[in-house]
């Protein structure tokens, strides 16, 4: 928590593709190495996933949504660049949009080593990229609190984070076909409610006692609480396509959890929805995105997709407010409503010129507007 307000950190995942081909490519050692020589970047800024073809980086803590902007045109910028020396692009995307049918090797770690000898076929899946967002919280008690009253939204964030329409060649029908793969995890999707931090230790607990997952780390649910930070960690939405949609996303996410510090503070009544009702409507928002109506947390029914958002941003505004962050997060999803997520976009890229249209709208060459 800085003096100013809330901070918050972002970490982006992006998928390497081969410059040539526009096939998922294994360089992410040599992209590595390259990033290590960038001037603008420190050794190790540039980390491995699970998949070798694919990279992330985290900002550094941040206390205002310019500098988490300016952090994220800086990674993109340098990292492109460095992808571009081995012959690869840089793609913010959700999801890999073509496929040789190979699977790509994953990372060396024992850790990756052990998912794909007990999850074959799904590790050779996880060609998808998100955003996790890092908002600081005082402590596990107020994290909890804050992570059930931000839950009911959680779809919502789905619907406007969607950037993954292609799959294997294919559109998906989906605007987020990342939430789809991902929620094949045995610990997927919203989170139960928890209303403290024994309620939600007794919850992961039980799954880790379980045997199903093999540690804490396999909680995959769209918002959790973050084991390495001091911090509400939401990971719901796609990789974003550009730097201002990824600002407004965190932006909003941050006034999220500065609500549900606030609210449970004070003993506000908690929204609750039926987990399964949130269940349904996170497979609702990643497969039409913000194109047609989403679910009403408030009510547990439809609404057109421009009203619940509206609703959202209404709940969220005291915080924004308070962040001064209200006028670049409501003129960002006013964008996102009116141009269209990722999801759209990529459509109209490919509808306009193919998969080249489309490679060069995910994957710019770096400095590209």
């Amino acid at each position: 928590m800085g003096p100013s307000g809330i901070t918050l950190g972002v970490e982006e995942e992006y998928l390497l593709l081969d410059a040539g081909t526009g096939l998922p490519s294994s360089r992410a050692s040599r992209v590595q190495a390259a990033a290590d020589l960038e001037p603008v970047l420190d050794t190790d800024e540039v980390d491995n996933e699970l998949l070798q073809a694919q990279v992330e980086v985290a900002t550094p803590i941040c206390s205002e949504l310019a500098d988490v902007g300016g952090q994220l045109a800086r990674f993109r910028q340098a990292v492109g660049g460095a992808a571009l020396r081995v012959g690869c692009r840089l793609a913010a995307t959700g999801g890999a949009p073509l496929s040789s049918g190979d699977a790509m090797p994953v990372t060396e770690k024992q850790r990756y080593r052990d998912m794909r000898t007990n999850a074959a076929r799904l590790v050779d899946e996880q060609l998808i990229n998100g955003m996790h967002i890092h908002v600081a919280v005082p402590d596990q008690e107020a994290g909890a609190a804050a992570l059930g009253r931000l839950r009911p939204w959680l779809p919502v964030l789905v619907a406007l984070g969607a950037n993954s329409p292609y799959w294997d060649g294919r559109d998906t029908g989906f605007a987020s076909w990342r939430t789809v793969v991902f929620g094949r995890w045995p610990v997927s999707g919203s989170p139960p409610y928890t209303a403290d931090a024994a309620t939600y230790e007794e919850r992961v607990g039980a799954l880790v006692e379980s045997g199903v997952i093999r540690d804490r780390r396999q909680i995959y649910w769209h918002a959790r609480l973050s084991d390495r930070y001091p911090t509400l960690e939401v990971r719901a939405t796609d990789v974003q396509l550009d730097v201002d949609s990824a600002v407004t996303l965190a932006g909003l996410v941050r006034g999220l959890v500065a609500t549900g510090l606030r609210e449970a503070a004070r003993g506000a009544p908690v929204l609750d929805p039926p987990g399964s009702v949130l269940q349904a409507a996170g497979w609702h928002a990643a497969r039409y995105g913000l194109s047609g109506d989403l679910v009403d947390p408030t009510r547990g029914r439809p609404a057109p997709a421009r009203d619940v958002v509206g609703a959202l941003l209404e709940y969220a505004t005291p915080a924004l407010d308070e962040h001064d962050d209200a006028e670049r997060v409501g003129e960002g999803l006013e964008r996102l409503l009116d141009g269209g997520t990722g999801a759209v976009r990529q459509r109209l890229a490919m509808s306009g010129g193919g998969f080249p249209t489309l490679l060069d709208l995910i994957a710019p060459a770096p400095g590209a507007s």
